[in-house]
Formats: C-alpha cells, structure tokens, sequence
C-alpha cells in the first residue's frame, strides 16, 4: 500500500479567463477521491489529455498506490522506465501474453500484491477477444474489491470505444457502467478519457466527481461543455493551450483553469517526427510474477495441445468409421449380388421357373410325387394320365409321361438296368418321394441312384452355399422315415406333406439344420446369430447362403431390420390339403419338426 500521502501535486493554476484566479498556485488532488471516485478526462488530440492521465498515474505510482491502464493504443509502456509496472497484452512488446485464462491471476496481482499493471488491449489482432480479455478482468477486480475494499483505481483510455453514447453497449462497457456506479462502495475507482465527449454515454459523464476539459473545436463537444461547465467555457475551451484545461471536482465545488505539469517517464504517445528517438530502458518486472503467469500460460498450452491430439484422434476415428460404412456398403451390395448369382444359379441347376414362389414349387413337387395330374388356375386337369410305352428296353418316343419339360423345376435322371428303363423324377431339396412308393417311381429312396458319386452331391450342395455338407463329406441320402413314429393325431391325409417336408429338412446341411433349431428356439433374430448357433463362424457369405435356404423353402420369413423369425406353422397350414384345427396343426408341425430336432 502507499505511504498515506493523502494528495497529489498534478498541476497549477492558469492565469487564463474566466476563473480570474491567482497564477503559479499548486492545484492538489486528494488521493481517496481519486482512487475511489469517478472521473473523466477529455481533449483533442494533441491537448495535453493523455499527458494528464500520465501524471496522475506517475504520482500514484511514486506513492505506492495500486493502478491498472487499460491501454488502447500502446502509449503507456513509457511508464517502465521508471517504475516497475507488469506490461500485458498479446505481443512480444509485453513482459507477457496473456488471455482471458489469466484474468483472475491479473486481478489478484493487481489488488493482493499492489502490482501496477499496464493492459494492453491494442496488441490484440482481435477485437473481440481483446474486449472478452477486458470484460473478465474488470469483473475480477469487482468481485475481489468486494471482500477487499482497499483503494484502488482503474483508468480507461479511448472510454467512449466501450461505453458510446450511441450504439449497443458490449460486455465490457456494462461492467464498466457497472464499476463506474457501484464501484466507489467497494474501493474501486474508475477515470475514463476520451478525446470525443459527444461520443460517450451522458449517464457516465454526468455522474463523475471530478472532470477535465483540455482544448476541444467541434461543435458537438462544445456543446457537451456548455450543458455541463456553462456556456461561458464553451468558446473558452476552444482556446486553451496544450496542457492547460478547465478542471472541476465536487471536493472544492468550483471550475479551475489549470495548467498540468509534464510527465516524466517517456512518452511513447507522442506524435513521430523526422528526428531520431532514443527508447529508453525500460524496469523489468519480478520474474516471480512473470512465472505465475506464465504458469497459466502453460497449462492452457498443455490444455490446448491435448484438445487438438484428441480433436486428431476424432477425426481419425470418425475417417475409419466413414471406410467402414464404406466397406460395409460395399460388402451389403456384393452379398445382395450373391444372392441374386445363387438364385440364378439354383434356377439354373433346378429349371425352375423364376415366377413361381416357393409354395407353388412346393405343390408341384407334391403333385409329382403322389402322380397326381397338375392342375391349372380354374382347378382343372391340364394333363391326363399318359402310361409309359416300353419297346425293347426303351419308352415309347424315347420319354415318359411323367419326364418334366425344362422349366418345370425338377431333374431328371435315367437309369440303366438291363434292357429295362426306369424314370425317376424328384427335386434337389425334396429327397425322397416317400415310403415304398418310390420303387414305383423308379430309382432308389434318395432320387439320386445307387450309382450317385459323393462328390456330385458335394458339388451340387455347394452351388447353394451348403458347403459344409460337402467337406462333411455327406452324400445327402435321406433316412427311411417311420410314419407310425410320428407324435400327436396326425390327419391320415397329409402323411405326404409331412414325409415331404421332413425329407427336404433332412437333406440339409447340418449347419442349415442347425439355423433352424435356433430360429425355432431363439425367434426373431439375425443370420449371422443363428449360424453361429448352428455351428457355423463368422463368415457372413456363407451365412447369409445358408439363411437363403431356409428362406426360400418358406420355413423362416424376414420381419425387419434383417432380423428373421422361424414359420413352420403357417407353412405347414398353407400347404395342407384342407384346413386343421389347431390340435391337428400342431400335430403336423411336430411330426416335421421331429427331422431336426431329434
């Protein structure tokens, strides 16, 4: 704190009009007042503004009392040549840079440890983060003075920038409204200057304890000082010399003219000129203080590195996810390609029609296999009932009735047994046409003959994605099914259906099996899921070929968002020859089931 002084020599009186007073007459400022007060100080440029704000400044310092300049064009830094006061602002010129991080360090150095300061808000390239920098330390100086209540003045240049009589206000003008109303009960001054009067707020102006009018020529300053000085000091404003300006203040109730002395630190505002000028050395500042900044400074680059390694590490994460999405886009449209290939290769290899849907495939296969005439859309036989014509070991034509024509969805396959020729005719999935009957149709149970080569069924089962029964190395024959087996009150005229069912589930793929044991079990849910139950690995092509499978031959149906759900029941009830009740329903569904579940 200060030596107690209680006043401050800043000037003299002028012998000037109208005051009439008595020249070469110290003029005295309390010290309290100042500190405490409001004040205003304004001028041309060039008046001798800047100069006074200087030699308050000088002589608080050489007292000890605390101060903080917020400097808007960088003309203060003369002070450092011969008191040590804390240079802050945004470049190299300043002991150091600092943000609006630093504002309560700022705050506490300037009203704990009594450090003059020196804010240089002109260093600042943006405006806006200069005036958050401003905004923040004066509520810090407002909320410390609060508990502190010790003396303390801040002195504003340029103020009509932040308090306007036009215009909004910004943040930092309403704390500065704030300071300047409620500031003196804790201790805490304010002294604006501006070298336009007519721009600044009239509430601020007005409600100042002391002011000090250097030389002022436009109209609409003039006007300010006769609304507030008188009309007699309006034209002699415009007369006043450099330095000199008419001072009034509520201790002495009374308008001085007044002379004030010159400052004596370097005056880095003065206006260049062609002559060479010497910048003097300027006091450097604790290095203590400077390391309690700078150990903000610091942390906020540790803090603003860290943000940018985890922005990186963001962007990165958020460019995999993209390829990602990519891949998984592109793995979607090649599995929808797979599916597309295997149903044009499954109606390749099975001739059957691509209009048809696995329902009517499912009839027609019923029909070949209980040789049963097909029927057309009114319900009528299309096809009589043609017997086979041998002739020396050979049909009549070379054909059977019942050999289908190419697009009819089933194989055929002629066997050779002595001068005999029998015809069989099955499809791929149906296995056995079932019970004795199939030595009627010809072949063995299987459809496939006793000559059938395992590695012919190998491939044919791959070409449906069914690989796993290949590498098994199962040759897709079917086990005799025993009717009377079958649980619950089966309907005796739907032993086909059942046995048909039961044999096309039979001649699966232990892992397709195994899919529709989990679909049974599990209800809806996704393929990959369901293979991996049924033994399968994370390969989602074969998965997916696998899931088609039970798909296509109705046994599960997709319910969204790629889920599937097991539907036995409502295949069996469609396929029935005639509507059950649920008991016989039931009973037909577990007789099928029995194939895998067993």
């Amino acid at each position: 704190m200060g030596d107690e002084k209680e006043s401050i020599t800043v000037a003299e009186l002028s012998d000037g009009p109208p005051t009439g007073t008595t020249p070469d007459r110290s003029v005295d400022l309390p010290v309290v007042e100042i500190l405490t007060g409001r004040g205003f100080v304004t001028g041309k440029s060039g008046s001798g503004k800047s100069n006074t704000a200087s030699v308050i400044a000088e002589n608080l310092l050489d007292a000890g009392f605390g101060i903080l300049i917020v400097d808007i064009d960088g003309e203060y830094y003369g002070l450092k040549e011969e008191y040590e006061i804390l240079h802050v602002g945004a470049d190299e010129e300043c002991d150091i840079q600092v943000t609006t991080e630093h504002a309560g360090k700022i705050a506490s150095l300037a009203l704990e440890q009594n450090v003059p300061i020196i804010l240089d808000v002109s260093s600042f390239l943006d405006e806006d983060e200069a005036e958050t920098l401003l905004t923040e330390v004066s509520k810090q100086l407002f909320a410390k003075e609060k508990k502190l209540k010790q003396p303390f003045l801040m002195l504003v240049e340029e103020v009509h920038e932040w308090i306007p009589e036009k215009g909004s206000v910004t943040e930092a003008g309403k704390m500065l409204i704030k300071i300047g109303k409620r500031g003196r009960k804790h201790g805490l001054g304010m002294v604006g200057i501006s070298q336009r009067p007519a721009d600044v707020k009239k509430d601020f102006i007005t409600q100042c304890d002391w002011l000090v009018w250097h030389r002022l020529t436009w109209n609409n300053d003039t006007k300010v000082v006769s609304r507030i000085l008188g009309s007699e000091y309006a034209e002699a404003v415009e007369d006043l010399g450099d330095g000199e300006a008419f001072m009034m203040n509520d201790w002495t109730e009374r308008v001085q003219r007044v002379q004030f002395h010159r400052k004596q630190t370097f005056d880095a505002g003065a206006t260049p000129g062609l002559e060479d000028v010497d910048r003097p050395d300027l006091k450097s500042v604790s290095s203590d203080l400077v390391s309690e900044l700078e150990a903000i400074s610091e942390q906020k680059q540790r803090t603003e590195d860290r943000v940018q390694e985890l922005r990186e590490q963001l962007d990165e994460r958020n460019s995999r996810i993209a390829e990602l999405e990519t891949e998984l886009q592109d793995a979607r449209d090649m599995s929808r390609m797979a599916d597309q290939f295997v149903d044009a290769l499954l109606d390749t290899v099975k001739g059957v029609n691509p209009g048809r849907t696995e329902q009517e495939r499912m009839r027609e296969r019923r029909r070949l296999s209980t040789g049963d005439p097909p029927v057309d859309e009114a319900g009528d036989s299309s096809v009589a009932d043609a017997p086979a014509e041998e002739s020396n070991g050979s049909a009549a034509d070379g054909e059977s009735a019942l050999q289908p024509t190419p697009d009819s969805g089933e194989l055929a396959r002629t066997e050779a047994d002595g001068a005999a020729t029998a015809t069989t005719t099955t499809s791929f999935f149906d296995g056995p046409p079932g019970g004795d009957g199939a030595a009627e149709v010809g072949g063995d149970r299987n459809g496939w003959g006793d000559g059938a080569d395992d590695g012919d069924v190998a491939a044919a089962m791959a070409t449906v994605g069914d690989e796993d029964r290949a590498v098994d190395g199962e040759s897709g024959d079917a086990a005799g099914v025993d009717i009377a087996s079958w649980p619950g009150e089966m309907p005796p005229d739907e032993e086909a259906l059942v046995e048909q069912l039961r044999q096309a589930i039979d001649t699966m793929p232990p892992k397709t099996c195994g899919m529709l044991r989990y679909y049974r079990a599990e209800g809806p849910a996704k393929p990959l899921d369901a293979f991996f139950a049924g033994g399968g690995d994370g390969d989602r092509t074969s998965a997916y070929a696998h899931n088609r499978t039970l798909r296509t031959h109705g046994y599960i149906e997709h319910v969204g968002r790629g889920y599937y759900d097991y539907c036995l029941s409502d295949l069996v009830e469609a396929e029935a020859s005639r509507q059950h009740d649920a008991e016989e329903r039931d009973a037909l569904v577990a007789a099928v089931e029995a194939a895998f579940l067993n």
